[in-house]
């Protein structure tokens, strides 16, 4: 995680292309809290089971004021394939060319056997009513983290 993002600060602003191809700016959710959660890939085991694990959640996110938006570099049609095989009811974001991803410091070197490549870190962050990170989850284990998130939520 970026050691420019820390709790207490304002995420910084960004507009980005969602699915439906609509353009989201973060500062258009202030009065409502957000989930903002960045993620390798669609359609793959790990990012399918963190989106399922939201969706499946996104009534109580909604009774906390709190919005879900899943941030990914793949393009907008893929997201489109993405929310309708798996019925996904909240907004997922396009940034193919990875400047948020790198803004919010989560675009980073990785390694896989040896291999060493750029990828997205699993990470998530809570947002308060005025925009302010309230919590920063780094290095995502998928299992039991949405509802830790709402846990989270809920207290706001």
């Amino acid at each position: 995680m970026s050691p420019l993002l820390k709790t207490g600060e304002k995420a910084p602003d960004f507009s980005l292309a969602s699915d439906g191809n609509h353009q989201i700016d973060l500062k258009s959710y202030l009065g409502k809290n957000v989930v903002l959660y960045f993620y390798p890939k669609d359609d793959t085991s790990g990012c399918t089971q963190e989106a399922l694990d939201f969706n499946a959640l996104r009534h109580e996110f909604e009774k906390s004021e709190t919005v879900i938006l899943g941030v990914s570099p793949d393009p907008v049609k893929k997201h489109d394939k993405f929310k309708a095989k798996y019925e996904l009811d909240f907004l997922l974001l396009s940034d193919e060319d990875k400047s948020m991803l790198s803004l919010y410091g989560v675009w980073v070197e990785k390694s896989m056997y040896g291999r060493k490549y750029m990828g997205v870190e699993r990470t998530t962050l809570l947002l308060d009513k005025q925009g302010i990170i309230v919590r920063i989850w780094s290095k995502v284990k998928v299992p039991g983290h949405a509802a830790e998130v709402l846990a989270e939520a809920q207290k706001l």
